[in-house]
Order: structure tokens, then sequence, then C-alpha cells
């Protein structure tokens, strides 16, 4: 020890000493040998202990070991610091801080790694320091008994005050046992009234000052043995006996959180630290009970109410353990791994009871917006405990997540359900949305046109589809907005099938009860079937991509939408939303195009017989376009009509289905393979009048496709194409088709009088006139040079 105070000092150290120091060495060269077997070393040591005396004195003899062992090395390292310059004495120094630091951080690495198992591990060497130190004492008092029978009566093996003469000693061996067995004998008295009266600070110096005094007669020996096991044992009793008052006291229902911290400081301060966490954990546990006794779920209607209640008793209860844990015991790894797995067991139980009283009912009928609010409830008062270290979200995540699973599916069904319902008493008639009028109360008439114009389903499919992405928005960490926005996918798809059902022509295919078709109204005129396309068109451009972009709050930023990386996936889903509608149109196209091809009946009406009957009679008919492709005109001049008033600002849709209805009609044309069998192989051929009827309505087709600006260059081409084969066809029957067809002009003038006699825009006797000056194709044929490019 005077080698260490030199070092330590910077005083220079007797070398003689320190070669004394060295011969330690020599003592241990047994125990550092890499054969060194301690169970051996103790059985050659305690031959007649039991084998498990031996084993905890082994357990006991390798600390021991270990600590010889660094003494030792400390005294060559002290050494090395005394003989080496200032500079590698730094460096010496600083090597083992860094030492002693990465040993903290991987002790804490440890510990955080196995929460459980370091728990279980420290409370089983808790038990077992208590038995080795009822061991200790014992081994103790048998040597002190031992000791006592060998020395006998033998008073001048007593060792007393060091320089005292032989009379000074008897005279202090006759006074110093009276005085300390007084004073055992008054410390025990004071001892037990201290605790009679629970008196903790006053017993705690009681018992600290009396294993003052135990230890002192141990090292002086001023005690008889037995007197000194009798006070040592006598000390163990009671503070076992003030662990016990303040556990119980810990336990109790009513005691407060002053009493509380008290009782276990106290017990931390007896030593029983484990212990006294696990009180401390206990008493909030129990508080926590008994307070969540006292609310009862009183029904799905107070289920909020309920689950706020519960979520601010349990996390505040988490976070009054945590503070009060924090402050007693630190931050030690052991404690706050307690603390940790306390924590996890009362969140789950509070999730379970949210999970069995409030959740399960709503998820169930699809009450998806109390589901969410009660789970964003929870989430709010947990995330108010990660400032203090515990991210317990989690844990609430795995038993809140399929309950919002569960409600969003069931909330998707429900809006299938109700816009099913209403679409089987739909009028398909597009206004603004009842709710939207409400709240406008006395605002302007501009302000009430912004509303979007919808048809009763189509303002139901919307209204939910907005709630539903509302509810979810909030429970970003749940991660179920891909989730969510598929299922709006599929309930729009689900829709826009219901407005399929309703177009007449599918009616007796797939809109039968019997077939499992939901059953729709019916859209009769033309209005209400371009309703339905508008509907579609307005719901997929505009109202469900605002409801996605509520799944993502980062989007209602105009400013980060261009930067956000979801701004791709917006894309994507308004093309599904897109494709989805491109078959209701093509449905409704389909249908207009079989009114005007076929009969009721199922006869046809656009044949070859109609261009091949005409020059059988061999007089020249009153030129004027088809009846069918009149009836083309007329039928888009009114969906163009109805489409300006319906698709105000998506006026290419409206072009897009113009051309789309107009497309179809003329490529049916060009693929009927019956019509053109009779053209190009009927017993009958195609002759002068027919071809040039034929030729006169094509370019009528042109000619008001290209004023309604919805000619495109592939239906222009179509057109083109079979014109040129039915000019194919009649130059196959020897006939110059060039000779008997009259210039473009007749054409263009012919088809401009029939747009404007159809339109009303003149009357019949000025037509009379405009038909008298065009005059007789036949008087003006043109030359085979004119059609040469046709």
């Amino acid at each position: 020890m005077e080698f260490l105070r030199e070092s330590f000092s910077g005083t220079k150290a007797d070398p003689a000493e320190f070669e004394a120091e060295l011969t330690l060495s020599d003592k241990l060269k047994n125990f550092k040998s890499s054969t060194f077997d301690p169970d051996t070393y103790v059985c050659s040591k305690c031959r007649n202990m039991s084998e498990k005396v031996r084993s905890c004195f082994n357990f006991l003899l390798q600390p021991y070991i270990i600590i010889y062992l660094l003494s030792s090395y400390t005294h060559i390292i002290l050494h090395c610091m005394y003989v080496h310059d200032e500079q590698e004495t730094k460096h010496l120094w600083h090597y083992l801080m860094d030492l002693k630091k990465a040993s903290a951080e991987e002790m804490r690495k440890s510990v955080y790694a196995n929460y459980a198992a370091f728990i279980r591990t420290s409370k089983e060497i808790s038990d077992l320091e208590g038995q080795l130190i009822s061991l200790r004492n014992l081994l103790n008092n048998r040597a002190a008994i031992i000791q006592g029978l060998g020395e006998g009566t033998n008073l001048d093996s007593l060792a007393g005050p060091e320089g005292l003469s032989k009379e000074e000693i008897s005279s202090f061996e006759a006074r110093e046992p009276a005085k300390i067995d007084k004073w055992r004998v008054e410390f025990m008295e004071s001892l037990e009234v201290l605790l009679a009266e629970r008196r903790v600070d006053e017993a705690l110096n009681a018992l600290e000052e009396g294993e003052n005094m135990a230890k002192e007669a141990r090292k002086k020996q001023t005690l008889a043995p037995a007197a000194l096991q009798a006070l040592q044992t006598a000390i163990t009793e009671q503070r076992q006996k003030l662990a016990d008052q303040l556990a119980e006291a810990a336990c109790q229902a009513s005691v407060s959180g002053f009493e509380l911290r008290s009782a276990v400081m106290a017990l931390k301060r007896l030593g029983d630290g484990p212990r006294a966490h696990t009180l401390l954990l206990k008493s909030h546990q129990q508080k926590l009970r008994s307070n969540t006794q006292a609310l009862r779920p009183s029904g799905a209607s107070h289920g909020v109410a309920y689950t706020a209640a519960l979520s601010h008793l349990v996390f505040s209860a988490i976070a009054q353990g945590a503070s009060d844990s924090l402050a007693i015991f630190d931050d030690e790894p052991a404690y706050s791994s307690e603390l940790v797995t306390w924590s996890v067991n009362q969140t789950e139980t509070f999730a379970q009871l949210i999970r069995r009283h409030v959740l399960a009912s709503p998820a169930a009928s699809g009450g998806l917006r109390a589901v969410a609010e009660c789970v964003q409830i929870c989430l709010g008062h947990c995330a108010l405990l990660e400032a203090r270290g515990l991210a317990l979200s989690p844990v609430l995540l795995k038993y809140f997540r399929p309950c919002v699973e569960q409600a969003l599916t069931a909330n998707l069904k429900r809006i299938e359900q109700n816009t099913a319902a209403l679409a089987a008493a739909d009028d398909w008639l597009l206004v603004h949305s009842p709710m939207g009028t409400r709240s406008l109360g006395t605002s302007s008439l501009a302000s009430m046109i912004s509303q979007p114009k919808l048809s009763s389903s189509a303002h139901r499919f919307n209204t939910m589809v907005q709630e539903l992405c509302e509810d979810i928005s909030p429970l970003e960490s749940l991660q179920l907005s891909d989730q969510a926005m598929e299922g709006v996918l599929q309930t729009f798809n689900a829709y826009i099938n219901m407005l399929v059902n309703a177009m007449p022509g599918t009616v007796e295919t797939e809109n039968l009860e019997g077939s499992g078709q939901r059953i729709v109204r019916l859209a009769e005129t033309e209005a209400q079937q371009t309703a339905l396309l508008a509907n579609a068109l307005l719901l997929a451009d505009e109202l469900v991509p605002r409801a996605a972009m509520k799944l993502s709050p980062s989007l209602q930023d105009p400013a980060k939408r261009a930067s956000d990386r979801r701004l791709p996936e917006q894309r994507e889903l308004k093309k599904k939303l897109q494709r989805v509608v491109d078959q209701l149109r093509d449905t409704f196209c389909r249908q207009h195009a079989l009114e005007l091809i076929f009969t009721e009946d199922g006869g046809v009406r656009l044949n070859a017989d109609m261009y091949l009957s005409m020059d059988g009679s061999g007089e020249e008919p009153e030129w004027f376009p088809s009846l069918i492709y009149q009836e083309l005109f007329e039928k888009l001049s009114r969906i163009a009509f109805i489409a300006s008033d319906m698709f105000v600002g998506r006026e290419r849709f409206a072009t897009m289905l113009l051309v789309r209805l107009t497309d179809t009609v003329i490529l049916w044309l060009s693929e009927d393979q019956a019509f053109w069998e009779e053209i190009e192989e009927g017993p009958r051929p195609l002759g002068p009048f027919g071809l040039q009827q034929f030729y006169l309505d094509m370019e009528f087709v042109i000619l008001f496709a290209s004023q309604g600006r919805y000619l495109s260059r592939n239906l222009h081409q179509v057109i083109k194409n079979i014109i040129g084969r039915a000019i194919e066809a009649v130059a196959a029957s020897k006939i110059d088709p060039y000779s008997t067809l009259p210039d473009d002009e007749w054409f263009a003038d012919v088809a401009q009088i029939a747009i404007k006699m159809l339109n009303g825009k003149a009357n019949f006797g000025n037509m009379e006139r405009e038909a008298g000056a065009v005059g007789s194709p036949t008087a003006s044929v043109s030359s085979p040079v004119s059609h040469g490019s046709q």
C-alpha cells in the first residue's frame, strides 16, 4: 500500500520495497499457470467439506484470485508509470480510460440485447448473493469458534492495543468488553424501538452504525466470537425485518407516491435493490389495475371516450414508473431492462382491452372512423413516452393493425353495398351534392357551380371514398396507404361495372337478378347514358386522385408535389382509373353503334343491298346521304350538345367520345365480311349510282366529323380505304368508275346542304334552290384525272 501511495503522489519509491512487492508474483505462480484447476485447489484445501460447500467456496474464491492477479499487475503498471516519462504515462492513462468506456458500452449493448435473460440472471445472482452471505457468516462463525477453542484461555495471544504495557493491557481487557457489551445491549433495544415505531431513516442509520461497530470489533477483537456472532445475527434479523416492513408498506394500495419512493429508496439502501425495483413497478401496476377497473366500457358509442381515459391512465402510469425508476436507480442496465419489460407487458394488456371492448365491433361492421380515431388516440399517448426512451408504438401496432385492416375491408364492402343500393334507384341526373349545397348556405353562385355535378350514387361513392382516405391518412405508422388505395381501386371497378350494367344493351346478359349481378336502374335516354360517362370521368380524373392525396399528406402541398417520390404512383393510379373508364366508354359507343346498324328485330340496316339496288330501276335517285348516316350525324350532334354541358372543362374527353363512336360505326362497316362479299362477289355488281351514293355517304361523314373536330387521322384513312375498295369493286365489273363520278366539289356541296337541312339552319325552299344550283351529277361528270387520287 505504501508503494501505491508513493506512485500516485509522485514521490519516489524505495527499490528494495518494490523488490519485496515483486515477491508476491512468486506466490501467485500457481494461479497464473494455464493448467490451474480451481476445483482441485479447493478440494486440496478443504478435504472435509461437503460438495455443496466446496462449490460455493470455489465460487467465492475465483473473484479473489482475479483481484489478486489484477493487484499484482497493477503494481507492475504503476512501476512502469514511475520509471517512464510523463508522455508515456498519459498515453497509458488514456488507453486505460478508453478500455473502460469500451467495456461499459459493450456491457450496455449486451444488456439491451438480452433483456429477459439479464433480468432472470440478475434475480438469480441476487438470490445467490444472499445465500453466499449466509454461508460466509456460517464459515466466519465456525472459524471464530475454532479459533476460540484453539486459543483457550491464553490471554497472552489476544491482540491488544499496540504500544501498551502489560498493566495497561490488563486494565483495557477488564474495561473494554464491559463497555462493548453495554453498547450492544443498548443498541439492540434502541433498534427494536425504531423498528416498532417505523422510524425508517433512524433505523437505517442505527443498522449502519451497528455494522460499523461489528467490523471494528472483529478487527480489534474486542468482542468474544460468540458475542460478535450474536450481534451480527441480530443485525441481519433486524435488517430483514425492516426490509419486510418496507416491502409491506410499498405493496399497500393506499400508499402515496412519496411514501412509495421513500420505501423503495430505503430498501435500496439496505442493499436489496432488485427487490426494491420490482416492488416499485408492482405498486404502480396495482394502482393502474385499480384505476382501470373503475373504468367501464359503456358501448360502442362511447368507445372513443373510454379509449382516451384508459390510454391516459396506462401511459401516465408507465411514465410515472419510468420517472421513479430513473430517479431512484438511475439508468443501470438491469433496472432499465426490467422497466422496459414491465412497460411492454402493461402496453400489451392495454392493447388487448381496447381491442376486445372497443375495436372488435366497429372493425367487423366497417366503422373505420371509430377504429382509426381510437388507434390514433393510443398512438398519440404512446408517442409521448419516446422522449423517456420507451418506444412502445410497435407493441400497439402489433395488436391494432389487424383491427384496422378488418375495418378497412368491411368499409370497402359497405361502400359497394351502399352505392349499389343507390344505383338501383338512381335517375342518372347530374346534380350538385346535397351536402355541399347545404354547407354553402348563402355563398355565391360561383362557389356552388365549383362543386362537382354527379348522380346520387356517384355522390355517395365519392363521399365514402373521401371519408375512408381521410380516416386512414393519420395512421401513417400502420403503412396502410397502399392497401387502402388498392381497395379504393377495386371498389371503383365495381362501381364502373354497375354503370356498365346500366346500359340498355347489357340488361339481357349482365343485369339479371338470378345471375349474381347487382340490379341497377337502366339509363334509357342518351342524356342518362352520357351521365354515366360523366360520373366515371369526374371520379377517375379528379375525385378519386384527390382522395389518394389524403393518404400522402406531403402531396397536399403544391410546392412538394413536383419533387415527391410518390408522384409517379399518382400518375399510375390515374392510368388505372382511366383504363376502367375506357371500358365504360367503349360499352357506350358499342351500344349506340349497334342501335344504328341493327333494327329492333335483329335486322341489319347497314347492308350492301342499300347500294346494289340503286342501279336496278335505271332512274337517277335524289342525291342525299343515306338514312343511317343521317341518324349517325343527328346522334353525334345530340351527344355533342349533351357533352358540352356535362363535360365542362373536359372537352377533350367529349371529343374523344365522339371520335370513338364514329370510329365504331365506320370500323364495323370496314370489317363487315358479309357486306363486302356481296359488293365484290355478289350476283349483282355495284353500279355507278350505288358507287356514287356510297362515295357521298363517306364524304358526308368526313365533312361533319371535320366540322365537329372529331375527325381522327385513323378515321380519315379508314374512310379513304373503303372508298378505294368500292371503286375497285366497280372497276372489276368492266365499268370505268371515274367516268361516272362527279368531281369532289359536288360531293362537298351536297354534303354541306344535307348538314344544313339536318341542323335546321335553312328552309326547304332555299335547299331546293341550292340543290338546283348544284344540278345533276351527270351534267358535270369529272374526268378520270380528278379522281385519280381517291
